[in-house]
C-alpha cells in the first residue's frame, strides 16, 4: 500500500506546496498554510491512464459536438421576480434560472435576513429550500416569526439544518426547488476530502458540486460567503470565478441603510446597487435613495456641496461636507469618510498649487452624507468646491449640483453618463448645475454653467469670492 502524501495549501490564496512555511511564498500571508492528505499518485495515475482515449486510427470519424452560433437556438428564459425590486435591479431584471449568486458581507449586516425574506416571497409561488448550515431550524424559525411569517403560509418553505454536502445534493435532486439558499458555503464539508470545513479545498469542491447540480437541474442557488478582515470574500479566488453573480452587502452597523452592490454579473451590469433599510421587522426597500443621502436643503451650512454620483446605471444625489480649520500639530490632519483618501489629497494639492489656498497649514476633513462610498472621479468638483467654501466660510446655493473631474493642472474634465445625472438632479428640484464644457443632448430645465478650470467653477459656485492663483503670487527671478 502506497504511503499517503500531504500538501500544504494556503487558506488565503489557494496555492499549494510540498512542505510547510511560516509565510506563504505567493501571497506573503503568515500562518495560512495547512496540511492536507492527498491520495496516492500511483493509483490516480493508473486510473487516469486507463481513461485516456486510444490513439489508434479508426475509419469511423468522431461525431462533431461543437455548434456554430447560428445553430444554437434562442432560449428566452423568463426571469423570476425575487419580491424585492432593489434585488431584481442588481441582478439585472430578476433571478435567472440555474444561476449561482454569491452574497458576501460583514457578520450581522443582514445577509441571512435578506435571503430569508427572498425565500418568503418566492414560497408563495414555488417550493423553496433554505439550507441553514450555521443555525438550527428553531433559530431560523424565530427569525422568520420576527419577519412576520406564520406557519399557515409557510407550506412551501423547507428548512434543512445540514452541513454534509452529499445529503444536501440528494435533497436538491429529490425536491428540485426552483430556488435554494445555502447559508453558508464555508460551513459545508465533503466527507471524501481530508480537510476542515471552510478550507480552500472544501470550499472549492463544494461550490463545484453545487454548480453542477444547479446547471443540470436548473436550480437557482443563493450562496452566502464569509468575508475576511479586509472585506474580501473568504476562500480561494476560484469561488468568485465559479459563480455567475457576486454581490456584496455593505453598510454601517451604526446606520440603518444597507447597500447591495454587484461586482460581477454574467446576466446584467456590474456596479449596480440596491438600497435597503434595516428595521425591526426586516429589510425595507428604499425607492428614492437620493433623499437618503441628501441633507437639509432648507438650512444650508458653510462647506457643503451637492454632487451626483453614478453607481452602475443608478444616479445618486449626495451631499458632501468639508471642514477646514487651523491645525494644532506640525503635520495637518487629513480625514475622509466615503471619499477615497488619495483622491482627496490630490484635490487638496491642486487647490493649493493652482488656486492659492494654504491648505498645507490647515486640517482638512471631508465626508459624504450617510457614509456612502463615492469613489468615482465625477465627485472631484464637489469636493473642491466644498473645501473652498469651508475655507472662506461661504454657503453654496443648495439648489446647485456640481459634476466634474479635477485634473492635476486645475482643469475640469468631462464625465460619463452626464445626461443621466442631470435628469436625476432636475427630478429632485435642483435649478442649476456646474458641469464641464461638453455637449448636453437634452434640456432638463436646469441652468447649465459650463467651466473649464477649477477657478472658474469656484467663482460660479461662490460669487464675490476672490482667489488668486499661486502662479501669480510667486515672484519670478530676474
Amino acid at each position: 500500500m502506497a504511503k499517503p502524501k500531504s500538501r500544504y495549501v494556503c487558506q488565503q490564496c489557494g496555492a499549494d506546496f510540498p512542505q510547510g512555511y511560516g509565510r506563504c511564498p505567493d501571497c506573503s500571508s503568515w500562518g495560512t498554510l495547512q496540511e492536507q492528505i492527498i491520495a496516492s499518485t500511483a493509483t490516480i495515475g493508473a486510473n487516469a491512464i486507463a481513461k485516456l482515449p486510444s490513439h489508434k486510427s479508426s475509419s469511423v470519424p468522431t461525431p462533431r459536438q461543437a455548434l456554430t452560433l447560428a445553430q444554437i437556438g434562442d432560449d428566452h428564459q423568463t426571469r423570476l421576480p425575487s419580491g424585492y425590486e432593489e434585488l431584481d435591479r442588481v441582478l439585472g431584471g430578476g433571478i435567472v434560472p440555474g444561476s449561482l449568486v454569491l452574497i458576501g458581507g460583514e457578520p450581522g449586516i443582514g445577509k441571512s435576513t435578506l435571503l430569508l425574506g427572498v425565500a418568503q416571497q418566492l414560497m408563495t409561488r414555488y417550493p423553496t429550500l433554505y439550507v441553514c448550515a450555521e443555525e438550527s431550524a428553531q433559530q431560523v424559525k424565530l427569525r422568520s416569526q420576527r419577519l412576520g411569517l406564520n406557519d399557515r403560509n409557510s407550506q412551501n418553505l423547507y428548512l434543512m439544518p445540514e452541513t454534509d454536502l452529499e445529503t444536501i445534493l440528494q435533497e436538491l435532486h429529490s425536491l428540485r426547488p426552483p430556488v435554494a439558499v445555502i447559508d453558508s458555503i464555508q460551513a459545508l464539508y465533503f466527507a471524501n476530502l481530508n480537510a476542515a470545513p471552510g478550507s480552500v479545498s472544501q470550499v472549492r469542491e463544494c461550490t463545484s458540486a453545487l454548480m453542477r447540480v444547479a446547471k443540470r437541474e436548473n436550480i437557482t442557488l443563493f450562496i452566502v460567503g464569509h468575508v475576511t478582515k479586509d472585506g474580501a470574500i473568504a476562500g480561494p479566488k476560484v469561488l468568485e470565478h465559479l459563480v455567475d453573480t457576486v454581490l456584496y452587502f455593505e453598510g454601517d452597523r451604526f446606520a440603518t441603510h444597507r447597500l447591495l452592490r454587484s461586482v460581477k454579473n454574467r446576466f446584467g451590469a456590474t456596479q449596480e446597487i440596491g438600497v435597503f433599510e434595516m428595521v425591526e421587522r426586516g429589510l425595507l426597500e428604499v425607492t428614492n435613495p437620493s433623499e437618503l443621502f441628501l441633507g437639509n436643503r432648507d438650512q444650508p451650512a458653510p462647506g457643503t456641496a451637492t454632487i451626483v454620483a453614478c453607481e452602475g446605471t443608478r444616479p445618486l444625489v449626495v451631499e458632501l461636507q468639508a471642514l477646514v480649520s487651523p491645525t494644532s500639530y506640525s503635520s495637518p490632519r487629513r480625514t475622509t469618510t466615503g471619499i477615497e483618501t488619495n483622491r482627496f489629497l490630490q484635490i487638496l494639492a491642486v487647490l493649493e498649487k493652482r488656486i492659492g489656498i494654504p491648505l498645507s497649514k490647515l486640517d482638512a476633513y471631508v465626508a459624504s452624507a450617510g457614509g456612502l462610498n463615492v469613489g468615482e472621479p465625477a465627485v472631484d468638483l464637489g469636493v473642491a468646491i466644498a473645501v473652498a467654501a469651508s475655507f472662506r466660510d461661504r454657503v453654496v446655493d443648495p439648489r446647485t449640483v456640481l459634476i466634474g473631474e479635477v485634473g492635476l493642472g486645475g482643469q475640469i474634465r468631462p464625465v460619463s453618463q452626464l445626461d443621466l445625472r442631470l435628469k436625476e438632479a432636475a427630478k429632485l428640484g435642483f435649478k442649476r448645475a456646474i458641469i464641464p464644457t461638453t455637449q448636453v443632448l437634452q434640456d432638463y430645465g436646469l441652468e447649465l454653467v459650463q467651466v473649464t478650470k477649477v477657478l472658474d467653477a469656484i467663482v460660479a459656485a461662490l460669487p464675490r469670492t476672490q482667489f488668486s492663483p499661486s502662479e501669480t503670487e510667486v515672484s519670478e527671478d530676474p
